[in-house]
C-alpha cells in the first residue's frame, strides 16, 4: 500500500506529533512525507520526499503574527501550481495533519482525504470556544485543509473521534522531576520583552528558549537557548513549571508531567484563543497579554498555580489501527476501479 502522509510545518507540534505516528503508519505500507510551511524547529528523522511553500505565517516579537513578513512569503502561484500538480492519484491513502496543498489536490480530484490533526477537532461544535466567535476564523477551520473523514486531537475527548493528545515517547519516558525553575517557550515576543519581565522575580531561573537567538546566553536570572528538542525536553521534565502561548503540544505534554502551566495565547490567532478557552476549563491559567501587570500575574501563579490531575494514554497505535480498518482496504478498491 501506498501512503502519504502530509503535514503542516508552521509551527512545531505538527512534527513533533509525525515523530510518534509515522514509525505507525510504516507497519501497514510505504509512506511518503511531504511538508509545507515554514517556522517549524523541529526535524523529522525520516525522508522527507516532498517540501512546499504552502500557506504559513512568521511568528512575530510583540505577541502575534509579523504580517508583513507573512505576506512577503506567501506564494499563491505555487501554491495554486503545486494543488493542481500533485500526484495524490498514485496513493492508495492520504493522511492529512492540516495540510493545505494536498488536502485541496485531493478535493479537486475528488480522492478521499483523512485528517490525522489536532485543527480538525474544530470541525466539531462540542470542542470549547473562546466567548466571541470569529466566523472568519472557523471557515479557516472547514476550509484550509478539507478532508473527508477525520481523527482528531485535543486535551479532552470532546467529541467521536476525537482523543487525547499524542506525547512524544521520549517526554513518556523522562521521569518528571523538580529542580524549580521554570521552562518558557513564547516564540512570538522578543528576547528583549520576555527577560524585561522575568528578570523581575529575581528568586526564580527562567529558561527562555527562543524562535529569535541562534545562540545561549544569559542575563539575571534568565537564561536564553535557541530551541532544541532534547533540551526542552528536559527543562520541561526538571522544571516546576511551563509559560508558553495557546499552542496544543507544549502545553499537553506539561500536563502529561504533572507541571503547572500559564498559557499567554498569541494575539489575533483565534486557534490559540480556542486552545486557550479549553485549557481554562482544565483549571490552567491564561494570561490575555504580556503587559504592565504580567509580573505580579506570574507571581500569583507561581505561589497558586496547580498542575491539572489529568492522564494521557498512548493510544497512537490504536488510532492508526483503526483508521487504516475503516479507510485502508475501501480507498485501496476504488483506486484499483479508477486505475
Amino acid at each position: 500500500m501506498k501512503i502519504l502522509f502530509a503535514i503542516q510545518a508552521t509551527g512545531n507540534g505538527h512534527l513533533s506529533r509525525a515523530r510518534e505516528i509515522v514509525p505507525h503508519l510504516l507497519n501497514y505500507g510505504d509512506v511518503d512525507l511531504l511538508i509545507s510551511g515554514r517556522q517549524a524547529d523541529v526535524e523529522l528523522p525520516y525522508i522527507i520526499k516532498y517540501k512546499k511553500s504552502g500557506i504559513s505565517f512568521t511568528f512575530g516579537k510583540t505577541g502575534g503574527v509579523d504580517m508583513i513578513d507573512t505576506i512577503k512569503h506567501l506564494r499563491p502561484f505555487d501554491f495554486w501550481k503545486d494543488i493542481h500538480s500533485f500526484p495524490v492519484h498514485q496513493y492508495d491513502l492520504v493522511i492529512n495533519d492540516f495540510e493545505p496543498v494536498t488536502a485541496w489536490a485531493c478535493k479537486l480530484k475528488k480522492k478521499n482525504c483523512i485528517a490525522l490533526s489536532h485543527q480538525s477537532a474544530y470541525l466539531s461544535s462540542k470542542t470549547p470556544r473562546p466567548e466571541k466567535l470569529d466566523m472568519f476564523a472557523e471557515n479557516v477551520f472547514k476550509f484550509y485543509a478539507p478532508s473527508t473523514d477525520r481523527y482528531s486531537f485535543h486535551f479532552k475527548s470532546f467529541d467521536k473521534n476525537i482523543f487525547t493528545p499524542v506525547i512524544r515517547s521520549e517526554v513518556r519516558k523522562m521521569d518528571s522531576t523538580n529542580n524549580g525553575h521554570i521552562a518558557v517557550y513564547l516564540p512570538a515576543h522578543a528576547d528583549e520583552i520576555l527577560i524585561s519581565h522575568f528578570s523581575k522575580i529575581k528568586d526564580v531561573k527562567w529558561e527562555v528558549f527562543s524562535k529569535h537567538s541562534k545562540t545561549s546566553y544569559t542575563k539575571n536570572n534568565v537564561f536564553v537557548k535557541p530551541i532544541l528538542n532534547g533540551e526542552f525536553i528536559t527543562s520541561l521534565a526538571s522544571g516546576d513549571g511551563l509559560v508558553t502561548a495557546g499552542g496544543f503540544e507544549s502545553p499537553a505534554e506539561a500536563i502529561h508531567l504533572r507541571k503547572k502551566v500559564l498559557v499567554v495565547p498569541m494575539s489575533n490567532q483565534y486557534e490559540q484563543l480556542c486552545n486557550a478557552a479549553a485549557m481554562k476549563d482544565l483549571g490552567i491559567t491564561v494570561v490575555k497579554e504580556i503587559d504592565r501587570e504580567f509580573s505580579g500575574r506570574l507571581k500569583s501563579w507561581l505561589e497558586f498555580g496547580f498542575p491539572p490531575n489529568i492522564y494521557y494514554p498512548d493510544l497512537t497505535a490504536k488510532i492508526i489501527e483503526d483508521l487504516m480498518l475503516s479507510h485502508a482496504v475501501k480507498n485501496v478498491a476504488l483506486n484499483l476501479q479508477h486505475a
